[in-house]
């Protein structure tokens, strides 16, 4: 019956305006009579700010796309956390397969990588194929050694020969290699293992500079689908490698709930990964900051072709979840220039009272830059069901108003010397 479904999905997906694959500037949702159409981003729909701080250059990127994605996929996904959904009750196959795309990239060294993400990493998420996984694999063991010698390709290890053929079942399931049916997290590593391919060979100087990237997907599941920010269900889906952040409100009690680790070789996940490779190249500095080689702040991230083979990957960690839209207000998505300064509480805080998403964004960076940012500064804010119902106590308020003074009191010592 499985199989059935998931052929029908993808014959549907494969004739439909969404089969294309073209991501595009629109959001549709549902009427009586069809769709309707909204421009997307807007300011009304996404925050989206930035600041440059004292840095001679801006290196912090970001992008907002609607895509297409095959409903086969996130048929699959969805049954991978024990969730059932029906496509047909979409409202369209359009609809069905619409995907919001937000993306935040922060590059160091330059910003040829990061801005290369911005221009090409939500393309290649809808474009790349299962039949790439085994070339890609191999060619990433090949090129970079050290580290990868060990590496078998990770979730993409079905793709492979090597998982084809140590794994018969998969022969003959149409969730396998011969079903052609990806998982979203097999999807994102795929792409974001393809842009760091693209970077390394088409930048000389992506072997001494890189980036790293949050992207979030939102999928409404409702029937029919309306837009993910007034969807009563919404499937999320986070691919992450390095130190950006992807916050999340909740808003009974105004609580954050972050969706992302920092990927710095003492946190606890990069340095099981780390171990299990066995790679241990941890090197505190003067200042007592950790870092691998005694070089690298991130252990995952694009570029940083020198460091591959000691362990730095662009694999991504990603997580999947079904959130009820009326139990969370919002999204934020935050480079370090800002989640060095502020917790992550304060940052959700900051945008809890603001009458829009752009207005929580501009909240969000002013107050960095009240704090003397000197990092480049960017944030995204993504409104769900939940907007402008945010519950419990500000509790961060008189610590911002006192810290907001400090860097005050401290910037005007300053500029008297």
């Amino acid at each position: 019956m499985r199989s059935h479904v998931t052929r029908r999905l993808i014959s549907q997906w494969r004739g439909s305006e969404g089969g294309r694959r073209a991501s595009h500037d629109f959001i549709r949702g549902p009427t009586p009579g069809g769709t309707f159409k909204v421009p997307f981003p807007s300011p009304k729909i996404v925050g989206i700010q930035a600041a440059r701080g004292t840095s001679a250059e801006q290196q912090d990127q970001s992008a907002v796309h609607a895509l297409q994605l095959s409903p086969a996929e996130i048929q699959y996904s969805l049954e991978k956390i024990k969730y059932k959904w029906d496509a047909s009750k979409a409202g369209s196959p359009f609809l069905a397969s619409q995907v919001a795309f937000f993306g935040i990239y922060d590059g160091h060294g330059g910003a040829q990588v990061s801005t290369h993400l911005a221009e090409n990493l939500h393309n290649l998420i809808e474009s790349v194929q299962s039949d790439h996984a085994n070339s890609l694999v191999q060619w990433t063991k090949s090129t970079h050694q050290g580290y990868f010698k060990r590496w078998r390709g990770g979730v993409l290890s079905k793709w492979t020969k090597a998982g084809q053929t140590s794994d018969a079942s998969a022969q003959t399931s149409t969730s396998g290699p011969s079903g052609k049916v990806m998982t979203l997290e097999e999807r994102l590593t795929l792409a974001f293992l393809q842009a760091d391919q693209d970077i390394l060979k088409k930048y000389e100087e992506s072997h001494k500079m890189g980036s790293t990237a949050s992207v979030l997907l939102l999928h409404s599941l409702d029937s029919p689908a309306v837009p993910y920010w007034a969807a009563k269900e919404v499937f999320l889906t986070v691919g992450h490698c390095g130190d950006t952040r992807v916050l999340l409100c909740h808003a009974p009690t105004g609580k954050v709930v972050p969706l992302t680790e920092r990927h710095h070789a003492e946190a606890r996940v990069e340095a099981a990964r780390l171990r299990r490779m066995g790679a241990d190249n941890l090197i505190q500095d003067s200042f007592g900051e950790s870092k691998w080689m005694g070089a690298i702040e991130n252990t995952r991230g694009f570029g940083d072709g020198d460091w591959k083979s000691s362990g730095v990957t662009a694999e991504p960690e990603v997580i999947s979840r079904v959130l009820k839209g009326a139990e969370y207000s919002y999204l934020v998505l935050v480079t370090d220039g800002l989640t060095d300064l502020m917790s992550d509480q304060e940052i959700i805080d900051l945008a809890r009272n603001a009458s829009d998403p752009t207005r929580a964004a501009t909240t969000i960076i002013h107050f960095g830059e009240d704090l003397n940012a000197d990092d480049n500064c960017t944030c995204i804010v993504v409104p769900l069901a939940g907007w402008g119902q945010v519950k419990g106590q500000d509790s961060t308020e008189a610590r911002r108003e006192y810290r907001r003074n400090q860097a005050g009191m401290m910037n005007t010592r300053m500029q008297r010397m």
